[in-house]
């Protein structure tokens, strides 16, 4: 499925007047914030995008709880305030209010609250969300699926995957071995972990250079109701 195609079947969720939620969902580094930009570029006034990553806890939280070095894992998350937003965004106020989104400081590693101005659904239809555990069925995180119209489950060859991974780790401010050693400890284990939800994804779609496409075989057939 070409990147176009996947423009169209957000499309197809738009009802005007009534929120509608898509979420993208997949291991790090698979390409998920690309895919959701490209999407509500694509739609412009229809969309907003509203990523998980805006729900890390603080790192100054992280240090108190002895979880730096884990940091992207289920627990480094406020899941159930994720899950909040997401109950509010679906079923706001009132059919104009606008809702706050916190979004993620990649050059700080740090979220910052009320970045994000999400207008009601009578404005913007469709909020797009993109991050790791959308698909995940742990504690709070168990909320999240049924809160979303539709789940798309993004893969990419691992070792272009991890790559890209380290070659971001190493543009926000990691030495090259510091990276690399994240990647195989922490985000490779959180990886491992995301791809256990793939199969309670409404479509799975793998990525190559410049394109998308999805798998044969692998469109549930779900459908918003």
């Amino acid at each position: 499925m070409e990147p176009h195609r996947l423009a169209d079947r957000a499309r197809r969720l738009v009802v005007p007047g009534r929120r509608r939620i898509l979420g993208i969902a997949g291991p790090p580094g698979a390409g998920k914030s690309t895919l959701a930009a490209y999407l509500v570029d694509r739609l412009g006034p229809l969309a907003v995008l509203v990523p998980m990553d805006g729900f890390h806890l603080a790192g100054a939280e992280l240090e108190r709880l002895g979880r730096t070095d884990r940091k992207g894992a289920p627990d480094t998350f406020d899941a159930a305030g994720y899950a909040a937003l997401l109950a509010r965004l679906r079923t706001p106020e009132t059919p104009d209010t606008v809702v706050y989104a916190p979004a993620f400081d990649r050059s700080a590693e740090e979220p910052v609250a009320g970045s994000i101005a999400v207008p009601g659904p009578c404005d913007v239809p469709l909020v797009v969300t993109e991050g790791n555990y959308l698909l995940h069925d742990d504690g709070p995180w168990a909320r999240v699926r049924d809160l979303l119209d539709e789940v798309w489950f993004l893969e990419l060859d691992q070792e272009e995957r991890v790559r890209r991974l380290v070659d971001r780790h190493e543009r926000f401010g990691k030495p090259r071995e510091a990276a690399e050693r994240f990647v195989h400890a922490s985000d490779e284990a959180n990886a491992r972990l995301v791809a256990a939800g793939r199969d309670r994804a409404d479509l799975v779609v793998t990525l190559g250079p410049g394109t998308a496409r999805s798998t044969a075989g692998e469109d549930t057939g779900r459908r918003a109701g």
